[in-house]
């Protein structure tokens, strides 16, 4: 058997893959097709620059053609031709019309036989109620504790003839950080 020697054996010479080769086919026509376009764009700036001010390809020149007025100059003949007519007073009657009439509204003073509460909390221990009810009493209010058979006290405002009075004292109360407070029917 031969023994092969592979230590000092010359590599063959390696062939182009034939991605490698459609990779270089396609490298030349992007350059070329840069170039072409960069010549073209070359071109045109430097036909522009060879153009006239003012006249492009529709402005040729003609000879049975009117030179035109500028739109500056058409209007200042216009103007000079004709003056405007003044501006006509606009007449409003409802501003002399309306002093003289007076609307009269016969309005019931609503009444409700509802009454409603506000409760800003219940707690385990008479202390923390009591806390609340200082906080309270801080913001102007007269709030009331209210025991119940339970072990649970009730801090409550009221009684209040609208919803909307309870309202405002529930903004006085956000105020000074309470938000708890919920406004329910007077059902104790």
């Amino acid at each position: 058997m031969a023994t092969r020697d592979y230590v000092n054996r010359q590599p063959k010479p390696r062939k182009p893959k034939k991605n490698q080769q459609q990779q270089r086919k396609v490298s030349i026509i992007r350059i070329t097709m840069t170039f072409l376009v960069l010549f073209g764009f070359i071109a045109g700036l430097y036909w522009l620059s060879q153009q006239p001010l003012g006249q492009g390809i529709a402005d040729e020149p003609n000879e049975t053609s009117v030179p035109k007025q500028s739109l500056a100059e058409s209007s200042v003949q216009s103007i000079n031709d004709e003056p405007l007519p003044e501006l006509p007073q606009e007449e409003w009657e409802f501003i002399k019309i309306l002093p003289g009439y007076e609307v009269e509204v016969d309005v019931e003073a609503i009444t409700s036989d509802k009454l409603f509460l506000m409760q800003c909390g219940s707690f385990r221990q008479f202390e923390q109620a009591d806390s609340m009810k200082a906080t309270m009493a801080l913001a102007g209010l007269e709030p009331q504790i209210r025991g119940s058979n339970n072990g649970w006290y009730r801090v409550i405002l009221g009684p209040y003839d609208s919803r909307r009075d309870a309202e405002k004292d529930r903004h006085k109360l956000q105020g000074v950080n309470i938000h708890s407070c919920k406004i329910w029917l007077w059902n104790l």
